[in-house]
């Protein structure tokens, strides 16, 4: 029997909470872990049934370290580490801690708040919330920037292929690889450049979303550098958030894969550049404000960690 999957391959919906959670140093902590594993199957059921065109769903991705700390199966999944920083001429991609991260979507913002809150409740006594985001859809799939945000994602059953292990790692198969990082925009220096200039650096045109040829298209656009091959693909579920009080506009960036080594090679060629030093110019207008690596497993590995 195929494992069941956590929802990793639902497409972008209009409303979405991110939350990334930290232990505390605490007992109760595998106790916890283990109700936690029932909510969020029970969550994706009850909204099956309760609100069944909604698409709703709330996705689990676990931290290396609270991996071994929660006594989770060894080995681990194989490529689930600490994100290490990656640290270009210019820019860098950070690495923040994250031990428990939630990506909570629907059609209707009531669910996402009663998801977020259930959680909430459980992780409470023994662990801190450090981040919480409030996506949204921006008119049609478009970032702050003005930009439709996923068009190179895959479709079908290529999002199942790019975004779960195979049986190259059998006690994980059906699995995923969750990578975030949350950008914020400088919009001032962004908006002062001519819609030219922005395509530019994206790479495509920005009314009809139709990207450049390979001989107009520059070397350090953002499609260019981020698009590693048609054999290297990862599904996106990126989402725009805004706060005008505090002026912080930006995009949680979030990727499903089969392996995070895809992952790697996208965020090399971004910071770093191909070749070195020809970095994303998206870069200049977008600042990582958090990078953490998670792996989600599938219901069934969580219907065994709650029994143990």
């Amino acid at each position: 029997m195929n494992p069941e999957s956590q929802n990793v391959t639902d497409y972008t919906n209009n409303n979405t909470i991110f939350m990334v959670w930290n232990f505390k140093d605490s007992l109760g902590v595998r106790a916890t872990f283990n109700k936690l594993c029932k909510l969020i199957i029970n969550l994706n059921n009850s909204a099956n049934v309760r609100f069944p065109v909604s698409r709703a769903s709330c996705v689990m991705g676990i931290g290396h370290d609270a991996w071994l700390r929660l006594n989770l199966p060894v080995p681990p999944p194989k490529e689930l580490v600490n994100f290490v920083p990656i640290i270009g001429e210019k820019h860098t991609a950070i690495s923040s801690k994250g031990d428990l991260h939630f990506h909570i979507r629907a059609d209707n913002t009531s669910i996402c708040y009663d998801m977020a809150a259930a959680i909430s409740d459980i992780l409470d006594p023994v662990a801190i919330s450090i981040e919480e985001i409030h996506g949204f859809r921006y008119w049609d799939s478009r970032s702050i920037l003005g930009f439709v945000d996923g068009t190179e994602n895959p479709q079908g059953q290529d999002r199942e292929l790019f975004s779960m292990v195979g049986n190259d790692d059998p006690d994980y198969e059906g699995g995923s690889y969750l990578f975030v990082q949350k950008y914020t925009h400088n919009l001032t220096a962004w908006k002062d450049l001519s819609t030219e200039q922005q395509e530019k650096v994206i790479g495509r045109y920005k009314s009809n979303d139709i990207e450049m040829a390979d001989d107009v298209k520059p070397s350090n656009s953002h499609i260019a550098l981020a698009n590693v091959g048609d054999d290297f693909k990862i599904v996106r579920d990126n989402m725009p958030f805004g706060n005008m009080s505090t002026n912080e506009m930006g995009t949680y960036f979030i990727a499903y894969a089969s392996t995070f080594s895809t992952v790697q090679k996208m965020l090399n060629n971004m910071f770093i550049g191909s070749p070195a030093g020809n970095y994303d110019r998206i870069l200049d207008f977008s600042t990582p404000k958090t990078g953490s690596l998670f792996f989600v497993p599938t219901f069934d590995m969580m219907d065994d960690f709650a029994s143990n």
